[in-house]
């Protein structure tokens, strides 16, 4: 029997499929009465039993180990007289010794504590280490020697500790549940066994592997830390408050007012190099890099070589670290306690390859606020912006293991991504307002239509002599005659800041301009670092948040959802006033005024069939959730649709769903709209496509002027520069916050933070082992004394692609093949679909649509490019 079709890469194929099930016949004619079998797919590798129903599954999901072509653990039969000429293959990979694994991670941790490195060269001269630092490798090298009972080969004490840590965090189990079994083991074991008695002890254990965190005492009011110079304080210098809160006399522990966590940056970034494979990765971006006109990676982008141009040093020693800084609040109590925020700060070196740099296991923690700080997270920031301009000044001493000798480790952080609220946290430009652009700053157009602040003027972005530019009663009632908006740089903000008089922590902030929008009560603590002015980028726009919102109304308002959309009394009224549209004004019957649908809305007979079409629509299993939960047909609208169902929505549904059943005039724009989502978002760019998206945005805009009121477009609408930083940073799947929710949406799941930064696949997997046994635990601490977690039902967070359920196999197909599946396409991301009898229950509208969308022409003269063969998929 041919066994190929283990090697076939498409898991979808017939030919896989059919395999599997030759598999499974196989396994159940050997095995019988078995209820479990090893599953040989490649995550559980030969050496965990699960149901032949799970095992189905998991050889979908995962493929089958590729050299598994005698299924000699399943009760096949190997021929050694026909197989003695045949090469040897080993079918499962080979069990490395987890002790030998633990010293490895502790002769990482003290490279020169066991080994005597004497080479030629200034670089190569060891880093001595302090008593301390020698004391801590002493234990670890005397538990990780020492027997956990006396006679036992296989385990050490630190072994031990290290395996059950992994299984807790791994396994979700909570302090008192490890103890609990901790202790079982403990009673199990002989009675002169050395394994910790509780949770506590074994953390103590791994103590001295590193990685820990500070506790910084700040004050109530957010306006400082009791940092440094003023650490020694018992009060407040500004408010005169107190430090710590109000006890009884007989406790003797003072409690803070609040805690800030901060995890040192500088030993995180050395761990990366202690590893040979991660210190040969992080020299990707310089030796393995193809640098041709196609952006793959944030190097390619413009702003990192505009960088190495303006720091030669740095750039000199592909060593050296980029960084992204990226921060989000969450509340981890659910509906608990809806007024908590707890905010982390996370960094993320880009120096990795692709397929590593966006990973959880590589994302750093580097500060734990425990309250939403609001406009004073500069004053949080402080301990981080202190270390990083150490390391660009100084750097730190640091032992590449790849060579084997010592090199001054350099960093900078290139530049920041958050949502657009947070965005006015950290740079300090109010994103709500007049001149909420933070691109265009001053040089917006903003006026008040509706009721609210509203941006339109976009016909400044179109070429001088273009026709648009003098038309009035089609946009707002007036001909544009203006230059497009001014672009800023670096030294001209940071003139602008030192035009500023800053008042301390909080008070009023005297402007020597008034025109200015900066809303620091304290200059940013990110222009403080010295290479922040020279930067092209500093804060990155969030596509992911700006795609759900443009989504959200374009939607809320073709639906007329009420609430959501943006054609309202006021924006009709609004017209009125500025004298155009008159189809679109309030009709009077009698005394009573009436809104009459508009024409780019949808009737109610249409949207009832646009949304049966949604609901309707199946994806392939692991490319978007079950968006036809979120769909209301009788109410009319959608709810519960998360950012990456947005994502999908917006760049696959959208303009299929609603080709016939609004005017061609409102389809087109739309449908160019989506398209330029799809392009933006793929995971390879074009320079030339970004020169053209950029052409062809202010195109839509402009059409949308022309077609929805005033009201429509909020700063959402307006802030659509992202092509322009697609050009000076690369690819937007390294810069938008879809990694980011994917890891607080865990946090919150598990209700163990300290879960996210365990690897799933064991501890030998080195960087993301020390953090979770080490430093993850602070965030746990910080969640522990609060009150206790109520489990809640889980809902489908679509932006990650969810380990489902064996349920969800059958949404691919069934475990035996029907009929009524034969037309559902089986295939991963490509989203091509046989033909079918019923095309909106299918997808064959994805394979049409780049082929529709590339006839669409909005305006004179627009051309379009051609649709990105790469579209992204968070």
């Amino acid at each position: 029997m041919s066994r190929r079709w283990i090697q076939n890469p498409n898991r979808c194929a017939d030919e896989y499929l059919d395999g599997i099930e030759d598999f499974i016949e196989f396994a159940r004619r050997h095995n019988p009465g078995a209820t479990r079998i090893r599953c040989p797919c490649r995550r559980c590798n030969n050496t965990l039993w699960e149901t032949i129903e799970n095992v189905g599954f998991h050889l979908v999901r995962n493929g089958m180990i590729e050299t598994y072509s005698i299924w000699s653990l399943h009760g096949e039969q190997v021929d050694h007289a026909s197989s003695s000429n045949a090469p040897r293959v080993d079918n499962v990979e080979p069990i490395v010794d987890p002790n030998d694994q633990v010293m490895g991670i502790i002769q990482d941790v003290f490279p020169f504590a066991s080994t005597n490195i004497n080479q030629e060269g200034e670089d190569d001269v060891p880093t001595p280490i302090d008593s301390s630092e020698f004391e801590q490798y002493e234990k670890l090298l005397k538990n990780a020697n020492q027997e956990l009972y006396p006679g036992c080969e296989s385990f050490s004490v630190l072994t031990a500790i290290v395996e059950l840590m992994h299984g807790k965090i791994k396994y979700r189990m909570s302090n008192l549940c490890f103890d609990y079994f901790l202790g079982v083991f403990k009673r199990m074991l002989p009675t002169d066994n050395c394994l910790p008695k509780d949770h506590k002890h074994a953390q103590k254990v791994l103590h001295g592997l590193g990685l820990s965190y500070e506790k910084i005492h700040a004050c109530k009011n957010n306006c400082m830390l009791f940092y440094k110079e003023h650490e020694t304080l018992d009060t407040c210098p500004i408010y005169n408050e107190s430090r710590f809160k109000m006890t009884s006399r007989n406790r003797t522990t003072k409690i803070p007012q609040k805690v800030m966590r901060y995890l040192p940056l500088k030993p995180r970034l050395q761990r990366l190099y202690m590893s040979t494979h991660t210190a040969t990765d992080m020299r990707w971006h310089k030796e393995k890099r193809v640098d041709d006109d196609v952006m793959r990676h944030p190097a390619d982008g413009e702003a990192w070589k505009e960088f190495d141009r303006t720091f030669p040093e740095f750039a000199a020693d592909p060593r050296n670290v980029r960084l992204r800084l990226a921060t989000d609040g969450f509340n981890p109590y659910g509906v608990l306690n809806q007024h908590h925020s707890t905010w982390p700060i996370f960094a993320f070196p880009y120096n990795l390859p692709p397929w590593k740099c966006m990973k959880k296991e590589y994302m750093m923690m580097t500060v734990l606020i425990t309250e939403d700080p609001g406009r004073s997270i500069d004053v949080y920031l402080r301990p981080l912006v202190d270390e990083l301009n150490d390391l660009w000044t100084n750097g730190v001493r640091t032992y590449d293991k790849s060579t084997g000798r010592m090199f001054t480790l350099r960093a900078v952080v290139m530049w920041t991504v958050n949502d657009f609220p947070a965005y006015a946290m950290v740079s300090g430009w109010s994103t709500k307002g007049y001149m909420a652009c933070p691109v265009c700053k001053e040089d917006v157009t903003s006026g008040w239509h509706a009721g609210k602040v509203c941006y339109l003027g976009h016909r400044r972005g179109l070429p001088w002599d273009h026709e648009w530019r003098e038309k009035d009663k089609e946009f707002d009632g007036n001909t544009e005659r203006r230059l497009r908006p001014r672009e800023w740089s670096g030294d001209e903000i940071l003139e602008q800041l030192n035009r500023l008089d800053f008042a301390p922590f909080g008070k009023t902030v005297s402007r020597t301009r008034p025109s200015t929008h900066l809303n620091w009560t304290q200059k940013p603590m990110f222009f403080e670092l010295p290479y922040w002015s020279k930067l092209k980028l500093r804060h990155n726009l969030d596509v992911m948040h700006v795609e759900k919102n443009v989504f959200d109304i374009l939607v809320g308002t073709i639906l007329d959802i009420e609430g959501k959309t943006k054609d309202t009394i006021k924006a009709r009224l609004d017209l009125k006033r500025m004298g155009i549209r008159m189809g679109l004004w309030m009709n009077r019957d009698s005394d009573k005024a009436r809104r009459d649908l508009a024409f780019f809305s949808m009737k109610p007979n249409d949207k009832k069939e646009f949304l049966k079409f949604v609901s309707s629509v199946k994806f392939p299993n692991g490319y978007a959730s079950n968006i036809a939960r979120c769909v209301n047909v009788d109410g009319g609208k959608f709810s519960g649709l998360k950012s990456h169902d947005c994502h999908v929505f917006m760049q696959r549904l959208l303009p299929m769903g609603i080709r016939h059943l609004l005017p061609e005039d409102v389809v087109k724009p739309i449908m160019l709209l989506s398209r330029f989502f799809s392009q933006l978002t793929a995971k390879t760019l074009q320079r030339t496509d970004m020169f053209q998206l950029r052409h062809d945005i202010v195109q839509v805009l402009c059409k949308f002027e022309m077609i929805f009121p005033p009201a429509f477009f909020t700063s959402m609408m307006h802030v659509m520069h992202l092509p322009e930083e697609a050009l000076l940073a690369g690819p937007v799947n390294y810069r938008w916050m879809y990694p980011i929710e994917r890891l607080l949406g865990e946090l919150k799941k598990s209700k163990r933070p300290e879960a996210s930064f365990f690897p799933i696949s064991g501890f030998s997997s080195f960087p993301a082992s020390l953090s979770a046994i080490t430093s993850a635990v602070s965030l746990r601490r910080h969640l522990s004394h609060r009150r206790s977690f109520r489990t809640l039902p889980a809902v489908a967070n679509s932006s990650v692609f969810p380990d489902s359920s064996p349920a969800d196999f059958s949404l691919l197909r069934p475990p035996f093949p029907t009929p009524e599946m034969s037309d559902l396409i089986r295939c991963g991301s490509s989203m091509t679909t046989a033909p079918s009898s019923d095309p909106p229950a299918q997808l064959a509208f994805a394979a049409t649509a780049p082929a529709l969308l590339d006839h669409v022409v909005v305006g004179p003269g627009a051309s379009q490019a051609p649709a990105s063969s790469a579209s992204s998929v968070a």
